[in-house]
């Protein structure tokens, strides 16, 4: 039977761009969010909050043996309430996705559920959050660590991802404000000092981990899907700069680096890379 993939959040940053590779690797979509005007035709759409109309949804699922959560609101505001009020949501979501009968189950973790950390982090890397948005992912994690506990027949898979470069009009990141700046017609950019070290993938390389990562069922738990490799903000910055032909300048020092960013902070990633090589899909 051919594979058959629910994605929730599927209009956002990330989600689309999944959604992009799993069809062009022949897998059916399920597309579910609020809004779905960023989404090709060629998935079925569900236009629909996932919390309320759930009945909706849920009798459009029928074949779908894969879920992708994706769905998460205010993602990139750190410290909104919001994080904390829908942590029940998703669960409840997520346990009623498996009461229903789809037992591959896949969710999009961050690497601000490790806090402060200065290294590598791997799946024995402790956590500690820092910021409600972190607080709120970890709690969801651990809570669907019991719920797959009482099944040995479900599959739960964290995909934990870390700092996402790329389609960098619609990421809300430093590269979408340069160039914002750079379109108003902005000389200088204020920056920090661009020292602290992060793990960067684009956005098209993280699409294809997290598809190939939810359709294998060898590999379960905390999967980081990232590049491996420290890279300092400035660094990347500069070169995207030069990449883009920009001629903004950046002004650095004029904002302190976050009293929460790690000085230098990447994920180990020998798992994704060993899903990568044995998936089925290319």
């Amino acid at each position: 039977m051919k594979q058959k993939v629910l994605v929730t959040g599927a209009n956002g940053y990330i989600g689309k761009n999944v959604i992009n590779y799993l069809l062009n690797n022949n897998i059916e979509v399920v597309a579910a969010d609020i809004s779905l005007d960023k989404i090709s035709d060629k998935v079925k759409k569900i236009e629909t909050n996932i919390f309320e109309n759930t009945d909706y949804l849920f009798s459009n699922l029928e074949n779908v043996n894969t879920c992708i959560h994706l769905a998460w609101r205010n993602g990139f505001v750190h410290n909104s309430i919001t994080h904390l009020e829908d942590i029940s949501l998703h669960y409840k979501f997520l346990k009623k996705i498996y009461e229903s009968g789809i037992k591959n189950i896949n969710v999009i973790g961050t690497m601000h559920e490790i806090g402060y950390w200065e290294g590598e982090v791997d799946n024995e890397t402790s956590t500690n959050p820092i910021s409600f948005y972190g607080i709120a992912k970890n709690s969801l994690r651990q809570s669907l660590k019991i719920l797959e506990e009482s099944d040995k027949e479900l599959l739960i898979k964290w995909l934990r991802v870390f700092y996402i470069q790329g389609d960098d009009k619609n990421n809300n990141s430093i590269f979408s404000k340069i160039i914002q700046k750079e379109e108003e017609g902005a000389k200088t950019f204020p920056f920090t000092t661009g020292k602290n070290k992060y793990d960067f993938i684009n956005i098209k390389i993280l699409a294809e981990m997290i598809s190939k990562a939810a359709l294998q069922t060898d590999i379960t738990g905390i999967i980081n899907c990232c590049s491996g490799k420290p890279v300092s903000l400035k660094e990347k910055v500069e070169l995207f700069l030069k990449e883009n032909n920009l001629e903004i300048k950046l002004e650095y020092g004029a904002f302190p680096d976050r009293s929460y960013d790690s000085p230098a902070i990447w994920g180990n990633n020998n798992i994704i890379s060993k899903i990568m090589k044995k998936a089925l899909i290319k």
